[in-house]
């Protein structure tokens, strides 16, 4: 279990998101969008058993105001920004928590550095964890002082961080318990 587990731990602590300069400036289709938001949060949710968003999903997100309402059927670079967030916060949060998230961290920051900001708290909350697993030595997510306006987006994405290694581990978990039935099944 512990090599698999330090592998993840490996993957996840490198795992990037694109900060908004790095995003498509130009006009997309629906498809497009729900491929790129797929593209891009794969190193941080790989091999999912379902869809982590549809066509249904960003249709709902509009209607609820999550996200703006596209023009002409076509997306933005603030739409694939909000769908991504969105779509990684949903593992932690419900969809309500997550609208006042956004809405504040967007108030406070900008949509643009509010985007960055979240990716590069994910990011910092991955490599913790990644380096934990490997059995490095870590000062912790909360170990600085965090402004205030800030609390929001660093427990949410230290949540979804700390969330995604309970899942790792009951994975790992799991397979061992299936090998070792198996094998006591063969000794019987």
């Amino acid at each position: 279990m512990s090599e698999s587990l330090i592998d993840w731990g490996k993957e996840i602590e490198s795992a990037t998101l694109p900060r908004w300069d790095d995003l498509p400036d130009i006009e997309l289709y629906m498809d497009q969008v729900i491929s790129l938001v797929g593209k891009y949060i794969a190193p941080v949710l790989p091999k999912q058993e379902q869809a982590l968003l549809t066509k249904s999903m960003v249709n709902n997100y509009v209607k609820l105001e999550l996200i703006p309402a596209p023009v002409k059927k076509k997306y933005s670079r603030v739409h694939l920004a909000f769908l991504i967030a969105i779509t990684l916060l949903k593992q932690v949060l419900t969809i309500p928590e997550i609208k006042t998230g956004i809405v504040y961290q967007g108030r406070v920051s900008g949509t643009h550095e509010a985007y960055n900001i979240f990716c590069h708290a994910l990011e910092e909350a991955l490599n913790v964890v990644g380096k934990q697993v490997q059995g490095v030595e870590t000062s912790g997510l909360f170990s600085k002082q965090i402004s205030p306006e800030y609390f929001i987006v660093t427990a949410a994405t230290a949540s979804l961080a700390a969330k995604l290694l309970a899942q790792k581990n009951i994975e790992l978990a799991e397979g061992l318990s299936i090998m070792e039935n198996k094998e006591i099944s063969n000794v019987v």
